[in-house]
């Protein structure tokens, strides 16, 4: 199990003469096994505090750390492999290829590592069962509801057994119902499996889910909040 830690990270970026700092000087441990909901306005650095630690953007000085791996200071050519093995990434909009079935969107990220066909559909086959979709691998994105997708979305993000989930607004499309459905799944992933999950949200009740909350304003952290953990209402 990995602890994330953040520091010292700032982003800059310029748009004209305007200096746009995303994050300032931040410092944040998510410890493994945490359930850490990041909560801010928007423009606070949610987002690209998740995309440092999922490295998919660089600081422009400090340094990000999953386990003892220093992803700030990773070559591109390193990047690629370590984000495939150690981070699941769930966005908001599902990011599901329509033209494959759910198990074939399942198995996408198992195709870059080197595994045989039979671990790839014992992967497949765990990710769809923890998720409890293994009676909809056949059927494409458009045969399932919104939440069916996002589930297929998840199952995509642990197949390879990451170190941690990161996820964007993973309920922000979703009716009611669905997104409660999916932030109890995603309690019972930390729960059952002992994930690490950094989630970005604005919506108080998915937030609750959360052992910790961490307020984001204007790139740096302000006093964080307990929330109450769902773990009893979690499946």
């Amino acid at each position: 199990m990995s602890t994330v830690k953040v520091e010292q990270v700032t982003k800059v970026y310029h748009k004209g003469n305007v200096e746009i700092r995303p994050l300032d000087g931040l410092d944040l441990v998510v410890e493994p096994g945490e359930f850490v909901c990041l909560m801010g306005p928007s423009g606070s650095g949610k987002t690209t505090l998740l995309n440092m630690v999922a490295g998919i953007d660089r600081p422009t000085s400090g340094r990000v750390f999953v386990g003892d791996d220093e992803v700030s200071a990773m070559s591109e050519s390193a990047l690629a492999p370590w984000r495939t093995r150690s981070i699941g990434y769930i966005f908001q909009l599902y990011n599901l290829i329509p033209v494959l079935t759910a198990w074939e969107n399942v198995e996408l990220p198992l195709l870059l590592l080197p595994l045989s066909k039979k671990k790839r559909r014992e992967h497949v086959s765990t990710a769809l069962e923890a998720v409890g979709l293994s009676d909809r691998g056949s059927h494409y994105p458009r045969q399932l509801s919104g939440g069916q997708e996002q589930r297929v979305a998840i199952a995509r993000a642990i197949v390879v057994d990451p170190k941690i989930l990161v996820a964007d607004e993973p309920t922000g499309d979703l009716d009611a119902q669905s997104g409660q459905e999916i932030l109890e799944l995603l309690s019972a992933l930390r729960r059952d499996f002992g994930k690490t999950l950094m989630m970005v949200t604005h919506d108080p009740r998915a937030a609750s889910y959360a052992s910790r909350i961490v307020h984001l304003e204007k790139g740096v952290l302000v006093e964080p909040d307990k929330a109450t953990m769902h773990e009893e209402g979690a499946s």
